[in-house]
């Protein structure tokens, strides 16, 4: 199963197994993981589900589309090019294993 490593800003961290086709927003508030929100529910309609993708893990990811680049000038916490809408964010196939940085604030 695919795996996703959620790092929290004080540096504890939590990996959680997902089906494939799971994505990193869904997983997380499945598992009620701290700092994801997912307030549109997975519509990429807002900016609550956040994260920084592991410069590692960037180039095996499928790229930011129109809504998701739109959505990210939104975030609370700063943009970088390793930002990623967690709900946008989908593992299996080449994506077996994944590590992500919850922005400090979401909201």
């Amino acid at each position: 199963m695919p795996t996703i490593i959620y790092s929290q800003p004080d540096g504890t961290s939590t990996e959680v197994e997902v089906a494939d086709g799971g994505n990193v927003m869904r997983a997380a508030v499945n598992e009620g993981i701290a700092g994801i929100v997912g307030e549109c529910g997975g519509q990429a309609m807002c900016a609550t589900c956040h994260v920084y993708v592991d410069p590692q893990d960037a180039a095996s990811l499928s790229p930011v589309e129109d809504d998701e680049d739109e959505m990210l000038d939104c975030t609370t916490a700063e943009r970088t090019e390793f930002s990623r809408l967690g709900c946008q964010v989908k593992l299996g196939g080449p994506v077996q294993r994944l590590r992500v940085s919850i922005p400090s604030d979401q909201v």
